[in-house]
C-alpha cells in the first residue's frame, strides 16, 4: 500500500493498529511479531512496540517488549534489517536497553538469525535454543 503523499510503501502494524514505513527493519519485526501472536500465542494485549525509553541521558526507542501477565516485562528484542549481522555490539545494545526495561529475556534477531538470552546477571547471559513460552 502506498501512502498517500509520500509515495512510501506502508505496512500495518497488527500492535499500533496503524500504517507504518515499510522499512527492511519493520519487516523483520512485523514478520516477528505475526510469529509471536500466531505461533507462540503471545497476547497481542501484552506485546509494545516502539516505546520511547530513557538510556543513560539519551532517548531511544525499544523494537519490542512482551510483557507477562503481571505486566512486567519479560521479553525485550532488537531486530535489525536483514543484512546486519548480528554481532557483539548488538548484544551491548541490547543489554543497554535492559538497563532501563528489565527484562528477564532478550532476543536480537535480523529476519535470518535470532539469538535468545536468559539474564542471568547485567554480565551474564545464557544462550537458549528457541524463543521462551510466555
Amino acid at each position: 500500500m502506498k501512502a498517500n503523499n509520500t509515495e512510501k510503501e506502508q505496512i500495518f502494524c497488527i500492535i499500533r493498529q496503524k500504517y507504518v514505513t515499510n522499512t527492511p527493519e519493520e519487516c523483520v519485526r512485523q514478520n516477528l511479531l505475526a510469529y509471536f501472536i500466531n505461533q507462540m500465542h503471545y497476547p497481542q494485549t501484552l506485546i509494545s512496540v516502539e516505546a520511547q525509553i530513557k538510556v543513560g541521558k539519551l532517548n531511544k526507542r525499544y523494537d519490542i517488549v512482551v510483557y507477562n501477565k503481571n505486566l512486567q516485562p519479560w521479553l525485550l528484542v532488537e531486530c535489525k534489517k536483514n543484512d546486519v549481522t548480528l554481532s557483539q555490539s548488538t548484544v551491548a545494545q541490547i543489554l543497554a536497553y535492559n538497563l532501563t526495561v528489565q527484562a528477564s529475556y532478550l532476543l536480537i534477531t535480523n529476519g535470518s538469525k535470532s539469538y535468545c538470552f536468559s539474564l542471568k546477571s547485567q554480565q551474564q547471559l545464557q544462550t537458549l535454543p528457541q524463543h521462551p513460552n510466555i
